[in-house]
């Protein structure tokens, strides 16, 4: 049997499916690499500077992965949007000022890796990263860590709401985010509980958008035309 032509809207929901799987593993990637950045700048700029080589792979994975977190969202969106209009905009919206946050932040750790290979001046550059993080960069710092706590809890709630995918996402969001932000405090094993639930969630995602049905993804004109995948899941 002949595979279905490559049509704009089967190359749509591949993306964001694509999108979806490689958000999760360049996310678990960059902090599964992440040199220890506990303490000062100081600190921090050392512990960089001791692991190029990972601290480059996580720096470079964090960027990367804000870019596949948007599309991923704001396609989770598009499929929500006659079920849960609202709370697919909403969630839509805040995850993807999430990512913008998180990449320009992303760009203070790139220039991080150069200010590593020069720790003789470690000093001065810890002043100024200190600066940065209480000007310049605060609003987006505070952008990705808001809109990755309400903006994780609305795209719950949509899924949830809308009943996209298996029952048990919504909560499993929820649960990550109670793993991520205060899971720290009882065990040191909640970073990697974090990232599992991070893949599972995500993975599950992408396979849901993989599934849907092409309908869902084709623009007006391109919906005229007969196709037996046409059927609203």
């Amino acid at each position: 049997m002949a595979a279905p032509p490559l049509t704009p809207a089967r190359l749509t929901r591949l993306g964001v499916a694509t999108a979806l799987a490689a958000g999760a593993v360049t996310t678990v990637v960059s902090i599964a690499t992440m040199p220890d950045l506990a303490g000062d700048h100081a600190e921090r700029l050392r512990a960089i500077g001791a692991a190029p080589a990972t601290a480059t792979l996580s720096a470079l994975t964090w960027v990367a992965a804000q870019l596949f977190v948007g599309v991923g969202a704001v396609g989770v969106a598009h499929l929500l949007r006659n079920r849960v209009p609202v709370l697919a905009l909403v969630a839509g919206a805040l995850v993807g000022l999430q990512a913008f946050g998180h990449a320009v932040y992303g760009g203070v750790n790139l220039v991080m890796l150069s200010m590593a290979r020069d720790l003789g001046s470690v000093d001065t550059h810890a002043a100024v990263l200190t600066d940065v993080e209480s000007g310049t960069a605060l609003p987006f710092m505070a952008l990705g860590l808001i809109g990755t706590v309400l903006g994780m809890l609305v795209l719950a709630a949509a899924l949830w709401r809308g009943r996209l995918g298996p029952r048990w996402v919504g909560p499993a969001i929820v649960a990550w985010i109670v793993v991520e932000f205060a899971g720290s405090a009882v065990s040191e094993w909640s970073t990697y509980l974090s990232g599992l639930l991070y893949l599972v969630i995500f993975g599950t995602l992408a396979v849901v958008v993989h599934r849907s049905s092409v309908g869902h993804w084709e623009t007006a004109v391109e919906a005229t035309a007969p196709s037996p995948e046409r059927v609203v899941v």
